[in-house]
């Protein structure tokens, strides 16, 4: 790359990182009240899924984007490039990011398993159960990213400032069999198996989905306002096609550059500022499309429902909490990610629908 286009790419860079941050903790801050203290139409166990995840990718942004990341880009020697520094950031770093990206994958699996079992609903419907859960992600996200300050050193690097060179500490990686042992897990364990996992698992749903017609029967279809069954599956299965390709798409690039930098290139003499070098440049943008899944995740599982808009409405004008009972949409698509126990609330109609068991209530 030339030296022109190098320039552009930093500082693009150099906007692009503070920008995410300003707009991703207000972004998931807000989703986190949405989800909490708003009528969004969602469960007890969802609640607590989402909350936990705008939680942990609001600290990915603080320990990535804006640690790490913009200090790199505005500061000549950010704090970090000291010890122990240099070693317990990327145990933060990436104890987030395992958080956020198995966060992801659990609640996944665990709808797929409550529209498969209704034992497995009543089971995972408890909210102890899912805080529980959450809480064992994180702990054990964190354990599992103690390695990753071990292949980390501070040492002194020669580098040119305002024609002057310079000798200043930097954190590195260490050039050693191990490290790249220690860079393949974390890259499998925090990119390529959620990545697997989350497209199986949401294929299984749109399956379970499609053979799912001997649900409705025709009453039913007939109390669902004439929607039919087969138009609201295609939704349902839109929204998990959706979430499925938006996650591997901003997830695939960064583990498939990461890998061929921390195993070809993970040496102390690679210069990975070096922009005349092509996987320099790939890094660096699939780094870009990573870090921007940290702040769309509320958009792909939040602003799917009506309730939630509705909700966002009320709140942008002012207005009063509107009623909890959603749309149809909103009782079928929605209910595969957000909802294990639906409980009735009265409306306007005299019947009451409910995905996972319909009733006609007189």
């Amino acid at each position: 790359m030339e030296g022109a286009g190098a320039t552009v790419l930093v500082t693009v860079q150099r906007v692009y990182y503070p920008l995410l941050f300003v707009v991703g903790i207000p972004a998931n801050l807000f989703t986190f009240y949405m989800i909490c203290f708003r009528k969004c139409g969602m469960s007890d166990t969802a609640i607590i899924y989402l909350s936990c995840l705008a939680i942990m990718d609001t600290f990915y942004l603080v320990w990535v984007i804006l640690v790490d990341l913009t200090l790199t880009f505005w500061l000549l020697q950010p704090f970090w490039n000291s010890n122990p520094w240099c070693s317990i950031l990327g145990v933060l770093q990436y104890g987030s990011l395992y958080s956020s990206s198995w966060i992801v994958v659990v609640f996944t699996i665990e709808r797929y398993l409550v529209l498969r079992s209704t034992a497995a609903k009543q089971h995972f419907s408890q909210a102890q159960v899912t805080k529980l859960t959450c809480v064992a992600i994180v702990l054990v996200s964190h354990v599992v990213s103690v390695p990753l300050g071990w292949i980390n050193i501070v040492s002194p690097v020669n580098i040119t400032v305002d024609g002057h060179n310079v000798t200043l500490p930097r954190c590195r990686y260490r050039d050693e069999a191990y490290s790249t042992y220690i860079v393949w897990i974390t890259t499998f364990l925090s990119g390529g198996i959620p990545i697997v996992l989350v497209i199986i698992f949401n294929y299984l749903i749109g399956y379970h989905l499609c053979h799912a017609s001997n649900l409705f029967t025709k009453e039913e279809r007939r109390v669902m306002h004439g929607r039919s069954t087969r138009g609201m599956l295609r939704r349902t299965i839109l929204l998990l096609g959706t979430v499925s390709v938006t996650f591997v798409v901003l997830s695939l690039p960064r583990f498939v550059t990461y890998c061929i930098l921390r195993t070809k290139y993970n040496n102390e003499n690679f210069n990975r500022n070096d922009y005349n070098i092509p996987i320099n440049v790939a890094g660096d943008l699939a780094n870009m499309l990573q870090n921007l899944n940290s702040t769309t995740n509320f958009l792909l599982y939040c602003m799917v429902s009506r309730c939630f808009r509705r909700e966002l409405l009320q709140v942008a004008t002012c207005k009063a909490k509107a009623r909890a009972l959603g749309s149809v949409l909103t009782h079928t698509t929605m209910r595969v990610f957000s909802v294990a126990n639906h409980k009735a609330l009265p409306s306007a109609d005299p019947v009451t629908v409910v995905l996972t068991n319909l009733k006609l209530t007189e």
